[in-house]
This record gives structure tokens, sequence and C-alpha cells, in this order.
């Protein structure tokens, strides 16, 4: 075979090299341990979404440990509770509104793991009363779930399943009946299948544009089967691996979206990079074993040094102490892996097995690289900035500044109004509330005051504490309404009550706000209907700033702060307190990575520089559609958000910095391997531009097309994600890698490569045997060989 002798030669000498030729020789055994791990995780992939959680947690704080005291310290039937919405039936007020709701209550009471219902039947208070806009009465029942339920999610298909038949009963009468589960368990659940729904729609969307894509990049059916499929594989096996941590890891939900998002993206790149590599040794003449060699040794080293990056940026998200940032992370850093070895260990010896049947189904005629050819074109391009490098850093870099400037207007709370996806039956639920001016129920915030030793809630001193911090609760005008063990007794509540007057209280409700050890109180805030969710988020921080000396006038007490909106300050300053960390060690992590990878001082400082800029311009970009409004009813909004989620900052930044750094890799070795073959700083760029431009554009062109797929979900979370990575890519891939970056490098030339000593280390010696400049003569670098790969 060509090369083959003097290739081996090569091989001795280059460990990297001898890595990629034993893995092309000793293709079989590798193939039989890719099928032995997909026998072990594939199956596991198609129950994923049942094993994953879709609460989120804030590991260690405030509302996580009210929530616990309230399950263990408490006998309350409603610890944990759902929400029934009813509607079009008659006021509860009536005979027959009353009979009705009864009939629905019932049904619901019988529902294994529903500890009590409670509604207008059990307090006439005026709470339950509603009429919306339409005039329809409606009304709600709260259902308190058995707290022995480790997911209370997962009671919710139980409870519509036994309420559904109580609903069609009444509808002979009341045609208009309609039933609505929501609050938070309900919410969690729904969240759960519209996300797993989303995700596999994002990606029967993304699946045949991204064959196309690939039939136009490589113009043959087999070349573009190749990657797709080794995309569809990490993804798979990524899956099955996160369903089989979550034995002893709990994951969030969010992992599935992640996963199905980013697996398709970086393991179709991947494998994009090394087919074209491959076809490129087979146009120059080598066989079928020394061009998968070649392409796994020098494509790998690459692939290897991007997916470094990439899990740094995953690996920052570890550090926050939430679970679904962490599910991101230990998805992202499964499917970069899985991306990886996938390319870089059994793609190699499946083009070598392939050989020349790569170009099968060929579509159009292969292509020749010469003076006016595609490849000449990016070489022209690259010599044009080489010339003009301060022309084009102003005209490329002054719009992608000031888009970048608009991302100080970024708002990352959480958005108010109907943002939940219209077709779960909670969102609807959360509608009817609404319009019944009954949202705040589902926003309750729950605050128990903790007194002192010795003292007990029904004693004096411990009365008239959680009496005063009743009112001083009640005074705020953030709060429609505070329900206690005092403010449910006559007159102002204010004096204990005696024997008498506490026999009168039933049983459920003292063990509702007492303690069983009676040194805890709760106290249930419900919220104004037009309170914000940044509001909200300010009352619980006022709340726990307080304390229980100025609430409550307790001192040695203590105030704990929970509910929904408490949580929702806790994921937020979770966020707040670790995002420099995240940032610090995902831009340290990069640049040490790539100081390692390309022994350059300058490069890697540039990589970050524009990634930053990259980061920045997408934010920017997320700011003028989602907040500005700026064409968001084609992404199916109706209208603009007050809030982009907290959330969303950390993920994007760490997903998108690693993802960038990708096409900095591909071009930059490029580049350094032409330096290190003897080509000047400008040829050298002209070729690494040549070898990769074509590369980089239909990579990037596939990781816009899976990104935008999912922006068409209901999720808007994922939506706006998926935006601002399709965003990101989309500049970077159009301004920073082909106009700035060359710039910068030529600004800089040789000191590109200090101290490395004009990269003659950067990488390792070619695989084959022959002058690694043949057929590419320093003038004409994109004109290396009489073929090519055809990639565009």
């Amino acid at each position: 075979m060509a090369g083959s002798d003097s290739g081996a030669r090569a091989g001795r000498s280059a460990p990297a090299g001898a890595l990629a030729r034993w893995i092309v020789r000793r293709r079989r055994w590798v193939a039989g341990a890719w099928a032995l791990v997909a026998v072990a995780l594939l199956p596991l992939a198609g129950g994923v979404e049942g094993r994953l959680d879709v609460a989120a947690r804030v590991e260690g704080s405030e509302s996580a440990a009210v929530e616990r005291l309230l399950a263990e310290r408490f006998a309350s039937p409603f610890a944990r509770y759902a929400v029934l919405v009813v509607s079009g039936l008659p006021s509860p007020e009536t005979p027959a509104g009353a009979a009705a709701l009864r009939h629905v209550a019932d049904a619901a009471a019988a529902t294994p793991g529903v500890t009590r219902t409670f509604s207008w039947l059990d307090a006439s208070d005026t709470m339950f009363l509603a009429r919306g806009a339409t005039g329809v009465g409606s009304t709600f029942l709260l259902a308190g779930l058995d707290p022995a339920h480790a997911r209370p999610d997962a009671l919710v298909p139980a409870l519509r399943a036994a309420t559904a038949p109580a609903a069609d009963s009444l509808r002979a009468a009341y045609p208009r009946v309609a039933l609505a589960w929501t609050g938070e368990a309900a919410l969690n659940f729904d969240l759960r299948r519209v996300s797993a729904e989303d995700a596999r729609r994002a990606e029967r969307r993304a699946l045949p544009l991204t064959l196309g894509l690939l039939l136009v990049a490589f113009g043959a059916v087999a070349a573009a089967i190749v990657p797709l499929a080794s995309g569809t594989l990490a993804t798979a096996l990524s899956l099955g691996a996160a369903a089989l941590l979550t034995r002893w890891l709990p994951l969030s939900i969010l992992l599935q979206n992640v996963v199905s998002m980013l697996g398709l993206g970086f393991g179709v790149d991947y494998a994009l990079l090394l087919v074209s590599r491959f076809r490129e040794g087979m146009a120059r003449g080598l066989g079928p074993e020394d061009a998968a060699a070649e392409a796994a040794h020098h494509a790998g080293h690459g692939i290897l040094l991007s997916g470094a990056a990439v899990a740094v940026g995953f690996a920052g998200l570890l550090l926050v102490p939430l679970g679904d940032l962490r599910s991101v992370a230990v998805g992202g850093l499964l499917v970069v892996t899985f991306s990886m070895l996938v390319a870089t260990t059994l793609l190699p010896g499946l083009l070598a097995w392939l050989g020349p049947r790569v170009d099968a189904g060929r579509l159009r005629a292969r292509r020749r690289v010469s003076r006016d050819g595609g490849g000449e074109r990016w070489a022209r391009w690259a010599r044009w900035v080489a010339a003009h490098p301060v022309l084009v850093l102003v005209v490329s870099g002054a719009p992608l500044t000031l888009l970048a400037w608009q991302a100080r207007r970024l708002e990352t709370g959480m958005p108010r109004g109907d943002w939940l996806p219209p077709a779960m039956e909670s969102a609807r639920g959360v509608s009817v509330l609404r319009a019944a001016g009954r949202s705040g129920v589902v926003q309750t915030v729950r605050v128990v005051l903790e007194l002192p030793p010795g003292q007990s809630v029904l004693g004096a001193d411990g009365w008239r504490a959680a009496w005063r911090l009743d009112r001083a609760l009640a005074a705020d005008p953030r709060v429609a309404r505070v329900r206690s063990l005092p403010g449910l007794l006559p007159g102002d509540g204010s004096l204990p009550p005696g024997p008498v007057m506490l026999g009168l209280i039933p049983a459920d409700v003292r063990a509702t706000f007492v303690s069983r050890d009676e040194r805890a109180a709760l106290l249930e805030v419900v919220p104004a209907e037009d309170v914000a969710p940044a509001d909200l988020t300010a009352l619980v921080a006022s709340l726990r700033a307080s304390g229980p000396a100025r609430l409550a006038d307790l001192p040695g007490g203590r105030v704990l702060v929970g509910g929904l909106p408490a949580f929702n300050a806790d994921y937020e300053g979770a966020i707040a307190a670790r995002a420099p960390l995240v940032v610090a060690l995902v831009v340290g992590g990069t640049l040490l990575a790539l100081l390692v990878g390309f022994r350059s001082l300058l490069v890697p400082l540039k990589a970050v520089a524009l990634n930053l800029l990259s980061v920045a311009a997408a934010f920017g970009a997320v700011v003028l559609v989602f907040q500005d409004g700026l064409g968001v009813r084609l992404l199916g909004l109706d209208g603009p958000l007050d809030g982009t989620f907290p959330a969303v900052p950390l993920i994007v930044f760490c997903v998108v910095f690693g993802l960038s750094m990708d096409y900095e890799v591909f071009l930059v070795a490029r580049v350094a391997e032409a330096r290190r073959r003897g080509l000047g700083e400008t040829e050298a760029l002209a070729e690494g531009m040549a070898r990769t431009g074509g590369v980089i554009t239909s990579a990037a062109a596939i990781m816009i097309a899976v990104f935008g797929a999912f922006t068409l979900g209901g999720f808007v979370l994922v939506k706006i994600l998926g935006f601002a990575l399709a965003a990101a890519v989309l500049l970077d891939v159009t301004v920073v890698r082909v106009a700035l970056g060359p710039a910068l490098l030529a600004l800089a030339g040789r000191w590109n490569w200090w101290p490395g000593g004009g990269s003659a280390r950067a990488l390792s010696p070619p695989v084959t045997g022959r002058p690694a400049s043949a057929g590419a003569p320093p003038a004409r670098p994109a004109a290396a060989s009489r073929r090519a790969s055809g990639t565009a």
C-alpha cells in the first residue's frame, strides 16, 4: 500500500502517530469494544426521561431547609400540595355549585397519595371565590400530597385520571366545566413531559436538515451519513450513560435537552473534521489505512484539544450548587466525551474499511481545488486580510462590539406573564387563576417561626411572637393575605387561646400551623396578584434580612423563609455567588489548555478575548430579540419578556466558550501545521483558511441548524438557550473566525508562536513518510493537490 512502510517508520518515531495507527490496525477490537458499550447503554437511553428529575434543587439553601422542616417536624396534610382549578360550574355558594364541587373533591380525596383536600366546602373563605373576565365562575381546591413520596410530581397522572370521570359526569349539566391540576407538582410533571417532547421534535427537525447540509458539504451520500451517524450515536450513548448515573446521582430533565441539542452538534462537527481530513488523504493518493491514520492523528489532535476546552466550560458549572446546572454540566461532559471518543477511535477504523466507498452515492463530480476553486477563494481572502488587518478589525469589530454592548441590559430574573407552554394543563390552570385574581396561591411564601428553647407557640410569649409576625407580614403592600393560627381565631388574635378555644380548632388545622413539639409556627403568605417575580424575590430578601427580633420581637428565635419565591431567590443567589468563580475557572482552564496545546502565549490570549466578545454579542442578540421583542413572534412568543431566567447567562457562557474554541482550534492548528512546514506567516494563514474555511462553515451551519431547531419548541428556557447558541455560532463563524481572528494572527506575525519557537512542537510530525509539503507549494497552498475532498 502506497506510503505504508514509510508511514510505519514515521509512526514508530511519533507516539501520537503510533497511537493513531494502532487504532486503525486494531479496528476490529475497537469496534467490538464499542459494540459492548452500545449494548450496555443504548437500551437505557429510551427510558431516560422517566429517570430524570424536574424539581430543581438549591443544595444547602434556606428554602430547602423549610421544605425539610415541614416534612419532618409538622404533621400537616398540606406540607406538599397540588391545586385543582375548577371552572364552568355554578358558584360553590349555591347548593348546585356546592354539590358539583363536592363530587369533584370526593374524587380527588379518594386518589391514593392524597392526604386531604381543602376548599370552600371546608372553609367559607372568599379566597376560594372568583369570577373571570368572561363571567365564568371558578374556584379551586387544595389536595395535600403524601410527603412519603420522593417525587410528588409522580402522583399527578393518578390525580388527573381520578378527577377526569368526575368532570365527564358533570359535563351533561354543565357543558363548560373544566378541571386543571396545577401547582408545583403538576407544573414539574408537565415541564418534564413538554421538555421531552420538545427534545424529540427538535431532533426530528434537525436530523433531515443536518443530512441536507452534509450532502451539500460532501456531495456524497456515504460521506454525509458517517458524521450524522456519529452524532446520533454520541447522543444516544450520552443519554444512556446519564440514565445509568441516575442510580447514584439525581439529574435534572434539562440534561435531556442539552444532550439532544449538543450531541448532534459536537458529534457531527468532530466527525465532519475527521472525514474531511480522511478524504484529503485519499485524494493525495494515500491508501485507506494511511489516510485514516493520518486523519486520526492530525484531526484527532484538534478534536481532543477542542473537546478539552469545551469540557472545561462544562466543568465550571459543577461549582454551582444547583441540581439543574450540575445536570447540564454532567450532560455536556458526557456528550463531549462520547463525541470525541467516537470520532477519534471508532470512526478511523470505519473509514479505513470504507476506503473509496466513502464517496459512494456521489451527487456531483469531485471538485478540484485550483486557483479559482473554493479553497483558493479562502486563501485569497486570508491574504487580503493579512494585507489590511487594521481595516478588517475596525470594519468587522465595530458592529460586533455594538451588539455586545447591548448585553449590559440583560435581565436575568424570572419572566412574568404567560411564558409557560400553553399546551400544559398546569399552565392553563395558572392562567385561569390569574384571570380570577388568585394566582398567588401557587406563589405562596412559607414562613416558619422557630422559638427559643423552652418556649411554645401556644404559650403567651410564643403566641404573641407569632401574632406580631402575622401583623408585620400582612402590613406589607406586596402581601394579599396571611394564613396562620393566630389569624384564624376570632378577634384580633393577639391573645393566646384558652383550652376551650383551642379545642375548637380542628386537629389537622393545628397540625398545619404548629409543629409537633410546638416550638415552630408556620405562616403562609399569599402575595398580591400584581406583584412581579422580582418583587417577590425582594420580599423574601427583606424578610430574611429583618430577622426574628425585628419582625416578631423574639430575641433568640429564628425565622426561615421557604416556598417557590424563596426557592427562586435562593436559585438566583447561588448563581450570583458562584458566577465569578465559574468564569475564572473557564477562562483560566481554557488558557491553560491552549497554552499546552499550542505552546504559545498570544494564541490563547487572542482566543479567550474573541470568545468573550462572542459571548457578549450572543447576550446582546438575546436582549434585542427576547427583551426588546425584535422578531420574537417568529419564535412563537406573543411579545417580549422582562426576564430571561437566572440560569441562561451562565449556561450560555460556558457552552459558547467551548463552542467558539472549536473553530479557533480547527483554524489555528492548520496554520500552526503550515508554519511547522516552513511557510511564512501570510502563506501559513492562507493555507489554514483554505484547508479549514469550508469545514468550519459546514460545521457551523450544522450547529446553527441544530440549535435553531430547539428555538421552535414550547419550553421558553430551551428556546432562549437555542437562540443564544445559534446566534453565537453564527457571529463567530461569520465575523470572528473569518475576519477578526485572521486579522489578529496577521498583526502578531511570528509572535503568535512565542515562546514555542514557530509552533514547531505544536503538532506532531505527519503519520506518513511523504514530505508534508508535497504538492502544496508555498506560493499556492490552496492548490495543494490535483484533487481535494470536495468539502464546501
